[in-house]
């Protein structure tokens, strides 16, 4: 049996709060205010999404839990479908995740797996880039330039791009 290796990278960059520019500080506000209406009597983890479309308009979402796990979505999944039910002609430019939880890790606080597969769907459904800011509390922010730098293995992606 032949055995290879291969490195896989992810690039994320790191960025002091101050150092965002109004935009992009604007969408980690909202974010936050978004997580504030979490429903999360379970896991006690606050999320908040916040996405910007390409019209401007921004769209909010929390994690929302149920009892009768797994019936309830993360903040990701809310907002993300919600562009798609309500906004499907416009795309998705950016999206801040935070969250405010004392558990929540600034180290490795990142959307689960699931939700790490449809930030990649609905880049690939518009056949463009969405950046990611991911924040704990007021930590410094992760940045990726793509979904796909959280998914290196995906099943599919964008063609041409």
């Amino acid at each position: 049996m032949k055995k290879e290796e291969m490195e896989v990278k992810c690039v994320l960059t790191l960025i002091e709060s101050q150092d965002l520019n109004e935009r992009e500080s604007e969408l980690l506000k909202k974010a936050h205010e978004a997580a504030s209406n979490a429903y999360a009597p379970y896991s006690d983890f606050n999320v908040g999404t916040a996405v910007r479309l390409k019209s401007g308009g921004i769209v909010l979402g929390s994690n929302q839990e149920n009892i009768a796990y797994p019936s309830g979505l993360c903040a990701e999944r809310v907002a993300v479908f919600a562009v798609g039910a309500q906004f499907p002609e416009d795309e998705i430019e950016s999206i801040a995740i935070v969250s405010s939880s004392p558990q929540a890790d600034p180290k490795s606080f990142m959307p689960c797996c699931g939700c790490r597969q449809v930030l990649l769907e609905a880049e690939s459904r518009q056949n463009t880039h969405i950046k990611l800011y991911m924040q704990v509390r007021d930590e410094p922010v992760l940045v990726s330039k793509s979904a796909l730098n959280l998914v290196p293995f995906a099943f599919t992606y964008m063609k041409g791009v």
